[in-house]
């Protein structure tokens, strides 16, 4: 990856500073972690959110690549989000689980965590990247509603707010990443959408 001088040299644009552009960055690059090492954990079961068996006495055992990871055939992954995660006092409850329960749905599920987290995080592509990142994250709210903690407000919205702004600001300058290369390509330069 490149990456351009921090220090706090002005730099023409609404962020001021190649820190703050860095920052930007950096800001993209982590929410693309976020979505990347929810495909990862889920696929191979490093005992994260899955293959984490609890015990009685409040401690807990990993069994990577146990049957619930995607890539040892476990078919549900969005189930247990969908079925068992969500508030069922959301007016979209129904339509979740019934959604949770059909086995299509871990396809694009898990596709679209791996390439929101690519995207992201390499700074290609990072307009469907937010655009993704922004209807998964917005679903996901969605399970929650209404919200315990603050009438509506949660960190799905904070993640999304920080996507969209990181990716708009950064579309021009991108410090960190292979965004300018991306640009130069002659597919995106035609397609500008492809940014």
């Amino acid at each position: 990856m490149a990456m351009n001088d921090t220090s706090t040299t002005t730099v023409e644009g609404p962020v001021g500073s190649r820190a703050g552009w860095v920052m930007l960055s950096i800001t993209r690059i982590v929410i693309g972690f976020y979505f990347l090492w929810a495909f990862i954990d889920k696929a191979f079961g490093l005992g994260f959110s899955t293959c984490r068996n609890s015990a009685e006495d409040g401690s807990f055992t990993v069994d990577v690549f146990c049957d619930s990871a995607w890539f040892n055939g476990f078919p549900r992954i969005t189930e247990g989000y969908l079925v068992f995660g969500g508030n069922p006092q959301s007016p979209f409850n129904d339509f979740y689980v019934d959604l949770g329960g059909q086995a299509w749905t871990d396809w694009p599920f898990m596709i679209g965590l791996l390439g929101i987290g690519l995207a992201l995080m390499l700074g290609i592509g990072t307009r469907i990247g937010a655009i993704s990142a922004t209807l998964m994250l917005l679903m996901m709210y969605t399970t929650q509603i209404p919200l315990s903690t603050n009438p509506f407000l949660d960190d799905h919205i904070i993640m999304i707010v920080a996507v969209i702004a990181a990716v708009l600001l950064e579309a021009r300058y991108q410090a960190v990443g292979f965004g300018q290369a991306w640009k130069r390509m002659g597919v995106v330069e035609k397609n500008r959408w492809l940014i």
